[in-house]
């Protein structure tokens, strides 16, 4: 069977979104996203839809370097208790009769696909991953098949309906806050993960990565002033036991890795030790939406 969606709208004209069943016989997966005006949205070979239109987006896509890194730092585990925790977060709100989860920023998919994987006793929520990144998306669809993986610039309105959500998840990624309050029902929530002052600064100056920026909680909360509330937060700290294979996996992972050299970092980290200590600290915050709240 096809994936359960969520109420979708199309980007051009806000219309609903139906999909395309394919051949049953030869793939479950849906093979377009449709709207009543005659905007179709054909699936890649690789299961996500793009969604973008006009002038696109004039963001920094993660390349395909940067989704390989990343998969492979996922895929080794290190960051599975922060997924979990994530999960956690998300599951006072997905307990309805049909469940959607929206996971902003969702690049390979690893945090969505432990909200899915969540002990149900029906069917798992209906879920959307939004990113920019076609080469991420590729491995989000390929992971998680029963979401529906789009090309999106979350600046733009979201191509979702309104009030057709339970939970938005966003990991290290930005916040439009106005389309997330837009499209959480009454009750959602909004979980963010954030890095805390010290997260991998054990490597961050030989790996060439971005420091934590000052007073980034206090930004956080600016961005979202006016949409949400502060339900809660949890601190996670992680100490990390990572080969030279990781560390350079971890640099090259994020923001700096659009500028980082990988044999110049090959090369800066041939005198690192078989095994590397490094702190990650996070911090998960849940909000309500503010009509939620009042």
């Amino acid at each position: 069977m096809p994936p359960r969606l969520p109420p979708l709208v199309c980007p051009v004209c806000r219309n609903t979104l139906s999909p395309l069943p394919g051949d049953e016989a030869a793939s479950p997966r849906i093979r377009a996203l449709v709207c009543s005006e005659g905007h179709s949205f054909d699936a890649a070979r690789q299961g996500y839809f793009n969604l973008l239109v006009g002038k696109g987006t004039s963001f920094e896509s993660d390349t395909p370097d940067m989704v390989a890194a990343r998969t492979a730092f996922l895929d080794a585990g290190h960051y599975r208790p922060l997924a979990d925790a994530v999960a956690a977060a998300a599951t006072p709100a997905l307990q309805g009769p049909e469940p959607a989860v929206l996971d902003s920023g969702t690049g390979t998919g690893h945090y969505l696909r432990a909200i899915l994987d969540l002990p149900r006793g029906d069917a798992p929520p209906a879920a959307v991953g939004l990113d920019i990144s076609k080469f991420a998306l590729r491995r989000a669809a390929r992971l998680n098949p029963e979401a529906v993986n789009m090309v999106c610039d979350i600046w733009q309105p979201l191509p979702v309906a309104d009030a057709s959500m339970d939970v938005v998840t966003v990991v290290f990624a930005p916040r439009n806050a106005g389309e997330f309050s837009r499209v959480l029902r009454p009750g959602g929530r909004l979980v963010v993960v954030t890095p805390r002052p010290g997260h991998l600064q054990d490597i961050a100056s030989q790996t060439g990565m971005l420091g934590i920026e000052p007073a980034k909680e206090e930004r956080l909360a600016e961005s979202l002033a006016g949409h949400f509330d502060l339900l809660g937060a949890e601190d996670l700290d992680l100490d990390l036991e990572l080969s030279p294979e990781d560390v350079a996996n971890v640099a090259l992972m994020g923001p700096a890795g659009h500028h980082t050299d990988r044999a110049a970092l090959d090369g800066r980290l041939a005198g690192f030790p078989a095994v590397t200590r490094v702190a990650a600290r996070f911090r998960i915050s849940v909000f309500l939406p503010r009509a939620a709240v009042a």
